[in-house]
């Protein structure tokens, strides 16, 4: 994936998502980040939580920045 494709935020930008839904087929959806979202919103964020909460790896990279993990998890707002 290329950079311009990778939110600097976390996550992929829309040009991103097309992107891959060109070369792969599947329909990626931009993130949830309300704060009290509902109804399938809801349970896509607290599924979409558990499993990057559960995934190995560092938060932060040897020079101290937050790895792409962390800033999907702040771009969810994974308390």
């Amino acid at each position: 994936m290329r950079k311009e494709h990778k939110s600097k935020t976390g996550g992929l930008t829309a040009k991103g998502r097309a992107y891959f839904k060109r070369k792969t087929g599947a329909n990626l959806k931009p993130p949830v980040t309300e704060k009290n979202p509902k109804g399938k919103q809801a349970k896509r964020k607290k599924s979409f939580c558990a499993r990057m909460k559960g995934n190995p790896g560092p938060m932060k990279d040897k020079k101290g920045r937050p790895t792409r993990k962390a800033l999907a998890l702040r771009k969810w707002r994974c308390g």
